[in-house]
This record gives structure tokens, sequence and C-alpha cells, in this order.
């Protein structure tokens, strides 16, 4: 196991170059990629396997689909209950330029195969960063929900992200200790993000 811990709050493509150097360094043939933290830790993983796997920029996958080889297996664990990262197929990094445009790269390829929900891994989480993640979950269910290209399945996760992120977002919020809600939030943002 190796550790790359370069990746700061909304990742750009300097620390995606940073991550994938730190990776062709290594002397391996083959493995996986763990993307442990928030929803920027996972999303410069899904983008680092996307340069590992297919070559390139990240401006080259801008949209969504166009991975054309197989990436490595990957595992979401969020320690955050929020962006829902580690149910989506799209990572977003912004160009290291002055606009700092953010960049949706999406492929069906570099989802993780294998995702962690943890509540205990929350509980560290200082009260602000907990307060901001539960009010994404929330904006991402809301927006899911009413989003014109809504159908009735991703009505189902966003309706249910809904009342699990109702039920447990005061006692969540408020005191962020007891595993019940932890289980709810992040259960909440992962539908959502679904």
């Amino acid at each position: 196991v190796e550790l790359f811990d370069g990746v700061e709050e909304n990742p750009t493509t300097r620390h995606v170059q940073a991550g994938l150097q730190f990776v062709q360094t290594l002397d391996v043939e083959f493995g996986s990629i763990v993307g442990l933290g928030g929803g920027s830790a996972m999303d410069c993983a899904k983008a680092i396997n996307f340069l590992l796997t297919n070559g390139g920029r990240m401006e080259d996958y801008w949209g969504d689909g166009k991975a054309t080889s197989e990436m490595l297996p990957s595992v979401g664990v969020p320690t955050t209950a929020g962006t829902g990262s580690e149910a989506q197929r799209f990572a977003l990094i912004a160009q290291d330029q002055p606009e700092h445009q953010k960049m949706a790269c999406g492929d069906r390829k570099v989802r993780f195969r294998t995702v962690l929900l943890d509540p205990d891994l929350l509980r560290t989480a200082p009260a602000a960063v907990v307060a901001a993640a539960a009010v994404d979950a929330v904006a991402h269910a809301v927006e899911s929900f009413v989003t014109t290209r809504a159908n009735p399945v991703s009505r189902l996760f966003a309706g249910e992200a809904l009342r699990l992120l109702h039920a447990s977002f005061e006692s969540w919020v408020g005191a962020h200790e007891s595993s019940d809600a932890g289980g709810e939030i992040l259960l909440g943002a992962h539908w959502a993000g679904t």
C-alpha cells in the first residue's frame, strides 16, 4: 500500500498530475486505487485513474464517455457525508489556470467498483465540515429530484435521500455523535449521489 495525500479542497489538474507522477514512480504491474476522504479526495482518485490508464490530460475527458481503455479497479471510502462522489461516475477537477474552470469528467469505467460506507469514519470531522457536508447532501438530493432530466428511478433515490437526510439532519449536525444519525446521513448522501 502506498499513500498519496497531496489533494486539497476543490482539486485542480495540478493535484491530479502530482498524484499521477507519484503513482508512476511506483514499480507495480497492476493494482487498485482507494479513494479515501471527502469528495475532493475521491474525485482526484478517479482523475488519476483516468490518466494512469488512458493517458492524456484531464481536459481530454471533459464530458462523458471519453475513456477508451479499462481502468484500474477502485474503492471509494467517504469520510464526509456530502458530495456522494463515491456513487458517481464523474470527477470534478478544476483547470489549474487563472479561470479555475471546473471540468466534469465522467465515464462508466471510472466508477468505484466497491464503496464502503462507515459512519464511524465521520466522527472525527470538525463541526463546520459536518454541517457543510450535510447541507451539500441535501442540495444534491433536491437537485436530483427536480432536474428536468430526472426519471422514476433517479427520483426514487433522491426521495429516499431526502427522507434519510431530513430524519437525521438536526441530530447529526447538532452533535454528530450518533452512529444511527451518521449512518442515515452517509446513506442519504450516497443515494443523492446515485
